[in-house]
């Protein structure tokens, strides 16, 4: 029987290539506003997830003082 080999998913060659390839799609001056819009995203992701963490916490300590 032969052994299949498996290749890494992302390799340094593959990720090299694929930020040539969007460097060529958006230009370099376009690159830095997408990673802006991408962090600030991020960002409201996390406050979102916070908030939400806080309510469950609040409605938990009300639920308890309660009984």
């Amino acid at each position: 029987m032969q052994e299949i080999q498996h290749a890494q998913l992302f390799s340094v060659g593959h990720i090299i290539l694929i930020l040539l390839i969007v460097l060529l799609l958006f230009g370099g001056k376009k690159i830095p506003e997408l990673m802006k819009g991408l962090g600030q995203g991020i960002k409201e992701f996390k406050d979102a997830s916070k908030n939400e963490e806080n309510k469950s916490t609040a409605s938990s300590e009300k639920q308890i003082e309660e009984k």
